[in-house]
């Protein structure tokens, strides 16, 4: 994640202490010296929706494996051992698991810190309250567009309204909640009113995530903005982060899964902030761009363990059989092993870029769907020739 508020104007959150860490520098284990990495959690593959980008192609029926509620529990005092900083409980749809409470219940008391990733239609007034009572830090929303156009890619209609719904049922039982928007051809028009919502509904946060072509998504690598869409989304994104920052708005704003994200914002705070621009320099030399494999991995609903929820083809291990310290900290991975000093195998443009300290090859599942490989320049750096410094 690149903090464009942090960036752009200096303000803090949470998640900037873990990205922007000063010793985040150089860990190949972790967020931070002596922790462990962010996890994220999938506990279910079971969803109510259909979203037709969905990473794990989930679909509103059983599936079979999954993680006891014995195992999981064990999974997260593992995870306590190992000093991971925060879970993220995602899906499918992680509150359709009987067992979610339990686990996330159980994972606060221990002393995690327990976000999650939902759809939101699920969020009653009552479950509001009780994410709120069990210590839930966050609770991100996805929503892909307006009305309409986010049932067609949620794949249900009133699915726009019942998120909607359970966003206001967490803010009025102060829940902090916020909106998750995946950028693609069908929705660029729609960044303007999603930032147009979060002031009207008074959202305190908003993460715009570049499509990863992995899942159902794979079909999607046609409906991929372009290089030019993506430098106009970032231009009216730092638009209206500053707009609300200038008027006193709060507003944490983020994106997700492009790394020329960072540049490309510190080479415009070059042009009109220098001072500013010399303090992004700084957080973004710690953070050290994309940390799929480092920083952050995922454990899916059996138990398999990846470098995160997009790379599902490659596996590092199952919990059922060995802690996830002991999978994350194996010497003798070669893929995992790669990934944590990766810079030697990327090739393309992004080898040859004089930003790869502060991006480190971008995102390796898109760079596979297209090349078909992995280790193959990431089809989705817009950043000029001229800016990455090849010319």
């Amino acid at each position: 994640m690149i903090s464009v508020s942090r960036l752009l104007c200096g303000t803090e959150n949470f998640g900037d202490s873990l990205r922007y860490a000063h010793d985040s520098r150089n860990q190949v284990n972790g967020t931070h010296a002596g922790h462990g990495p962010v996890v994220v959690w999938n506990i279910t593959r079971t969803c109510n929706l259909k979203c037709i980008h969905c990473y794990s192609s989930s679909d509103d029926r059983r599936y079979e494996n999954e993680l006891t509620v014995d195992e999981g529990r064990q999974l997260l005092r593992d995870l306590v051992d190992f000093k991971v900083p925060v879970v993220l409980f995602s899906g499918g749809e992680p509150l359709i698991s009987p067992h979610f409470f339990e686990w996330a219940s159980y994972a606060k008391e221990l002393g995690l810190r327990i976000t999650v990733s939902t759809n939101g239609t699920l969020i009653t007034p009552a479950i509001a309250q009780k994410l709120k009572e069990i210590g839930t830090s966050y609770v991100g929303i996805s929503l892909d567009g307006i009305g309409f156009n986010n049932d067609r890619f949620r794949g249900r209609e009133g699915a726009y309204e019942a998120a909607l719904t359970g966003i206001r049922n967490c803010l009025a039982v102060g829940q902090k909640v916020g909106l998750r928007f995946t950028i693609n051809r069908h929705n660029i028009n729609e960044l303007g009113a999603v930032f147009d919502l979060l002031e009207q509904e008074q959202i305190p946060r908003v993460c715009f995530y570049h499509l990863v072509y992995s899942g159902r998504a794979t079909s999607m690598k046609n409906e991929d903005i372009s290089h030019q869409e993506a430098r106009e989304a970032l231009d009216l994104i730092i638009e209206r982060t500053e707009a609300m920052d200038h008027r006193g708005l709060n507003k944490e704003v983020l994106t997700v899964d492009n790394h020329a994200d960072a540049v490309y914002i510190y080479l415009k705070l070059k042009e009109k902030d220098p001072v500013q621009a010399a303090k992004a320099w700084e957080l973004l030399s710690r953070n050290g761009g994309n940390r799929s494999g480092i920083a952050i991995g995922q454990v899916d609903w059996n138990g398999n363990v990846h470098a995160d929820q997009f790379t599902p083809n490659y596996t590092f291990g199952n919990v059922r059989k060995r802690k996830f310290s002991a999978i994350w900290t194996n010497p003798d991975h070669p893929l995992l092993l790669k990934l944590k000093n990766r810079k030697p195998f990327i090739k393309g443009r992004c080898a040859r870029c004089k930003w790869l300290a502060v991006c480190n090859g971008n995102f390796r599942p898109r760079a596979e769907a297209i090349y078909n490989d992995f280790w193959a320049e990431d089809p989705a750096c817009y950043l000029t020739d001229q800016e990455i410094g090849i010319v």
